[in-house]
């Protein structure tokens, strides 16, 4: 029998304190607050119920990127090999522990390092020369990597392997260029040209968006303009697998768009070119400004939206060819089957989209919730949310400080939070009379698509400054 006054032991990881008997020091909420008891006891009441087990899941990506958080508002770059003996010492730590009720601050405490240890490395791994003053008339031979077709002007990355510039013994691994329309070379080729070169944008002002931040993670140290003409040239080697692939890629885009151009017409033809490659230059001018004055503009954009259209058209029409045959749809699992094939869909999306930061963090989110089907697991839960979060900030730290990766989150646990918890409370009783007519003539679809679109909003509001900053999420 438990002695009187003691806390009593569980053999799972959460237990409770004693009734009437305050948190210990370094307990959750300092003991001894007089100030709003009621508040202060509800507080420790969500506290231990948040630490119990199978509820800590969701507030680890949360402690993660509070870590990131933490690495960017550093003054000064952070030692590598102390802050990763740090993080593991403390994760270790926290698994000696989890059997203490000790193990929910340090696995958060852990997580923090964590966070900042992987931003760490990020930064450490990726490390390249950045140009520091404009140069004029460079000379530049390179492989192209990625062509970008805008409305005015083309734009290219090259992959520098030789670089000569007056008065500067600086070298870059990669520029972005602008050229002509029309004049932008084959990802790819090797080329030699002249350009000219800029640092990266600064923040206009303190606090504002920093598009340096962006072209340091994509590996580009200036940017600029090609002056006179592009010459192909003989490369000094093949360039690599990877310059391979991107090459494959992109003449696949080509080839679709130029059958979407022989097919459609007009803004019809644009748009749907720029839904499938990410190609937006044939646009049209007004069609551009009435999407993203009427709020739309994010449509054109590839991301979650285009990603659950594409795996869920996938998911739906393979699970009904599946169903047409009985001895597959009595014998085996066709809705594991669909949501695989769902995920190859999804995942050849991302790759002929190219990738960007915005579509890879929705491809995980789908892939989390696709694979959570195959392994009957439900698909939408607050733990997807935090597992999804938890691999996009692993793969890509530095989407925490995208106002794309904080809006388009913020949206999704919104929406989660509204399935999970709201759904029950609004259509608990489908047994009631008044229930069952409105849910019959279709009330709660009704009224869900109205809550999701209420909800989302609100979620994504507090990221806004001001109306030039309202952005749907991408």
């Amino acid at each position: 029998m438990a002695e009187p006054g003691r806390p009593v032991r569980s053999q799972g990881i959460a237990g409770t304190w004693p009734v009437g008997r305050a948190a210990p020091a370094g307990g959750f909420v300092p003991a001894g607050i007089g100030a709003w008891p009621a508040l202060v006891e509800t507080l420790r009441e969500w506290m231990r119920a948040e630490a119990g087990a199978g509820r800590l899941l969701p507030w680890v990506p949360v402690a993660f990127g509070n870590g990131i958080a933490l690495y960017f508002a550093a003054d000064h770059e952070p030692v590598l090999w102390v802050v990763a003996a740090t993080a593991i010492a403390l994760m270790l730590g926290a698994v000696l522990l989890r059997r203490s009720r000790l193990f929910a601050p340090a696995i958060l405490i852990a997580a923090v390092a964590a966070g900042f240890a992987t931003a760490t490395w990020k930064t450490a791994r990726i490390g390249h020369a950045v140009l520091a003053k404009p140069l004029y008339s460079v000379s530049l031979s390179g492989f192209v990597e990625t062509r970008d077709i805008r409305e005015r002007t083309d734009r290219f990355v090259l992959r520098v392997t030789a670089m000569e510039a007056q008065r500067s013994e600086v070298k870059l691994e990669r520029v972005r260029l602008s050229v002509r329309k029309g004049t932008a070379p084959e990802v790819g080729s090797f080329v030699q040209l002249k350009a000219r070169l800029m640092p990266p944008i600064s923040p206009v002002r303190p606090g504002s968006y920093d598009f340096s931040r962006d072209m340091f993670f994509q590996g580009i140290g200036a940017s600029g303009f090609v002056m006179g003409a592009i010459t192909a040239a003989v490369p000094p080697d093949a360039g690599g697998l990877r310059l391979r692939y991107a090459a494959f890629m992109q003449s696949l885009r080509d080839g679709i768009d130029a059958r979407i151009r022989a097919t459609l017409e007009g803004d019809n033809r644009a748009i749907a070119t720029a839904l499938l490659t990410g190609r937006r230059d044939a646009i049209t001018t007004p069609v551009n400004d009435a999407m993203f004055i009427s709020g739309l503009g994010h449509v054109l954009s590839i991301s979650g939206y285009h990603m659950a259209v594409v795996a869920g058209v996938v998911f739906f029409a393979v699970r009904a060819l599946l169903a047409l045959i009985p001895g597959l749809a009595v014998g085996f699992p066709i809705k594991k089957w669909s949501a695989a094939a769902a995920l190859v869909a999804a995942a050849f999306y991302l790759l002929l989209s190219g990738a960007e930061v915005a579509t890879q963090r929705s491809f995980f989110m789908t892939a989390v919730v696709l694979i959570a089907v195959m392994v009957d697991r439900r698909a939408i839960t607050f733990r997807t949310l935090a597992v999804a979060a938890l691999i996009v900030l692993a793969v890509a730290p530095e989407a925490l400080v995208h106002p794309s990766f904080q809006m388009s989150f913020a949206a999704t646990l919104g929406l989660v939070a509204l399935v999970q918890i709201g759904m029950p409370n609004l259509f608990a009783s489908p047994d009631h009379s008044a229930t069952a007519r409105i849910a019959m003539w279709g009330g709660r679809e009704i009224a869900m698509l109205f809550l999701a679109s209420l909800i989302a909003g609100l979620a994504t509001t507090p990221f806004c400054n001001g109306p030039d900053d309202v952005k749907p999420p991408e």
